[in-house]
């Protein structure tokens, strides 16, 4: 069966967000907290898959109006090394209480992935209304960037929901020390389901098509995305 589906850039509080959604709307969400691309091409195409299988998916703008789209990678490193954590994550909220505000939905989760994953981890550590929380490859370095005032560790260990952690083995931004530290805060917890994927000959970010040219990343993504939308679908409906 065919869903329809309905796509927009949309504002949300004055936050600029990408919406993609079965056409009439879903009680199931998922609240997209993207890479350094921002709302570009490739996230789109990841909530526009979401909306097709009946999940109302509503991305995060980090950059607020630029993305990959039309504008380079450097520029947007420069933008990343000024996001304030406390900011992005009340901009994080605000699309959160929209899903399960206007849009209606009932559940709803958070994937992430790179900076996304972190800010996604934390996210689920402050609020307990999400649903699962999804990491891809999350960007925990072994020191933590001058930005990073929040503890990503310490919130993951705080999270309730059912956790799928990601990490490629050939990740150059974070070391396997961190990913460790990442999977023991999870596995730590009294409550929630907690899945680790761990694809040794991966690079960072290997999720994104544009790292498909190298077939370890292609192959990663091909066995891990699957088990991402299975948990999405089992933990939603």
């Amino acid at each position: 069966m065919t869903i329809a589906t309905e796509t927009s850039f949309t504002s949300v509080n004055g936050l600029n967000a990408y919406l993609a959604r079965p056409v009439g709307g879903s009680t199931r969400g998922m609240l997209l907290v993207p890479m350094i691309t921002g709302i570009g091409a490739q996230i789109r195409e990841w909530a526009d898959e979401l909306a097709a299988r009946g999940v109302t998916a509503l991305a995060w703008d980090p950059w607020h109006g630029v993305s990959s789209d039309d504008t380079n990678l450097a520029e947007l490193f420069e933008r990343m090394a000024k996001l304030d954590d406390d900011t992005c994550l009340t901009e994080q909220r605000t699309l959160l209480d929209h899903l399960f505000g206007e849009l209606g939905c009932t559940k709803a989760g958070v994937i992430g992935w790179c900076l996304g994953g972190r800010f996604a981890l934390i996210l689920a550590g402050q609020d307990k209304r999400v649903a699962n929380v999804i990491a891809y490859h999350p960007t925990v370095p072994g020191t933590p960037a001058p930005n990073h005032t929040v503890d990503a560790v310490t919130h993951t260990a705080q999270i309730e929901a059912p956790a799928l952690l990601i990490y490629p083995g050939s990740d150059d931004l974070v070391p396997v020390e961190s990913f460790r530290r990442l999977r023991d805060a999870l596995e730590s917890r009294a409550s929630g389901a907690t899945f680790v994927q761990l694809f040794p000959h991966a690079e960072h970010g290997f999720s994104s098509s544009q790292r498909h040219g190298n077939p370890v990343n292609a192959e990663a993504f091909s066995l891990s995305w699957p088990q991402a939308l299975q948990l999405i679908d089992l933990t939603t409906a």
